[in-house]
């Protein structure tokens, strides 16, 4: 059965899509840390567990994800974008990507934000249209 998150690759459940190719797929976590947090998915495989992903696959996500964190960077203020591998929640390898000016910022127990959703459309634009830069 499908993952969430393949659901959401494939156009199946909404999402606020930031970065998109032919194997991975980056959009906006509906429960952020900070605006402009990220998931980066491979949109072709099903793996719960990014050190069981093939070589191609990690080294391929690990290239994506680091392109969208240069977009992030640049569309979203902050002092870094911090990079997160906890794959629990969902059984599908994701990559957070937080922007974050403490480390404190990375705290995932921490109060979501509830942005609305003109919020999510309007992040999810500069960081495409930074991404499309790249």
């Amino acid at each position: 059965m499908a993952t969430i998150f393949t659901k959401i690759a494939r156009g199946e459940i909404p999402s606020y899509k930031v970065a998109e190719n032919d194997e991975f797929y980056a959009f906006l976590d509906i429960a952020p840390l900070h605006e402009g947090h990220t998931l980066v998915i491979p949109k072709n495989v099903e793996c719960d567990y990014i050190f069981n992903l093939d070589d191609s696959t990690y080294s391929g996500l690990c290239a994506f994800a680091k392109k969208v964190a240069s977009a992030i960077g640049k569309a979203v203020p902050c002092k870094r974008v911090a990079v997160a591998v906890l794959g629990m929640e969902v059984p599908h390898v994701h990559i957070h990507l937080v922007p974050i000016d403490s480390e404190g910022d990375m705290d995932f127990r921490k109060e979501k934000l509830k942005p609305a959703p003109e919020e999510f459309r309007a992040i999810a634009e500069k960081i495409a249209a930074a991404f499309e830069k790249e």
